[in-house]
């Protein structure tokens, strides 16, 4: 609703500047000190790398298992990651340009595709922003993939930049809704911190990006689950303090009482998990 009353219209809202506004506003909510994601570590990347075989192996299959892959078929996987996607995909197809800015995630990725014999991945690390496609990359891609790493500012410049170097299919995977970990930071923010949480944009806003870019891209929800495992309790309790940014006894109180609404014991391990929600958007290249 316009501010005079009157509804706007669907051509008034700019998707890209929603999303610009939402990633920045989310990003004031991050935890000072917290370098679970800073991907140039190591140890970070090979503790996503494990999570990988584990954990994620049901998304990994389900997006896999949602592609249209041959022996000829060329990949751009943008936000690789350790491997994630382009390990298996590496597989079943030609090959595989990996985009990661992370150098740990650089070092994991090619740490196993070295340990599969795995020879025709093509590392870049930079950001996608900050990749030139004439320099870089040796495109068109028949499949270019974002898995969960659409963390770009400008989402139109990257979308766009990702058709252009496409000529085939473009598949997008972004959070619907709140996924488990997030959800985590909407409920602690505020009773540890005393400031509002501010979540990051979700795949209606990226829809809506596309569309008015005039792509019209397809849509399907897929279910994405999180688990946090621990060998024990008080381990538990110190990766989150942590994350959350926890310093005071205070602070270690409400952290505690929400952690104990959630763990659960498997095989003696502490486990805390919670379903969502994620999208593919995907679309093939016109002639």
């Amino acid at each position: 609703m316009a501010a005079s009353g009157v509804p706007c219209r669907y051509g008034d809202i700019d998707w890209n500047e929603v999303w610009k506004a939402k990633q920045e506003r989310y990003n004031t909510a991050r935890i000072a000190g917290d370098t679970s994601h800073d991907w140039d570590r190591k140890e970070n990347a090979d503790r996503y790398a494990a999570q990988s075989a584990g954990e994620f192996e049901k998304r990994i299959r389900m997006t896999l298992d949602g592609l249209s892959l041959s022996r000829t078929t060329r990949v751009l996987d943008i936000g690789a990651g350790p491997g994630t996607l382009a390990i298996p995909l590496a597989l079943q197809v030609k090959g595989v340009t990996a985009v990661e800015p992370g150098a740990g995630m650089i070092a994991a990725l090619k740490d196993r595709a070295a340990l599969e014999g795995i020879t025709s991945i093509t590392c870049i690390q930079k950001r996608w922003e900050d990749v030139d496609p004439v320099r870089d990359l040796t495109g068109p891609y028949d499949l270019v993939i974002a898995s969960l790493s659409l963390t770009m500012h400008d989402i139109r410049e990257a979308v766009q930049k990702m058709d252009a170097v496409s000529c085939g299919e473009v598949c997008l995977y972004w959070f619907a809704d709140l996924p488990f970990w997030e959800r985590m930071y909407a409920d602690l923010v505020m009773p540890l911190h005393r400031r509002p949480y501010y979540p990051g944009p979700k795949a209606d806003c990226l829809w809506n990006v596309l569309y008015q870019a005039g792509i019209y891209a397809d849509v399907r929800m897929l279910p994405l689950d999180k688990e946090y495992r621990f060998p024990s309790r008080g381990e538990m309790t110190t990766f989150f303090k942590k994350r959350f940014g926890v310093t005071t006894r205070e602070q270690e109180q409400v952290l505690d009482e929400y952690l104990s609404r959630l763990i659960r014991t498997d095989g003696g391990d502490i486990v805390i998990s919670g379903e969502s929600t994620f999208a593919k958007i995907w679309w093939k290249k016109r002639d």
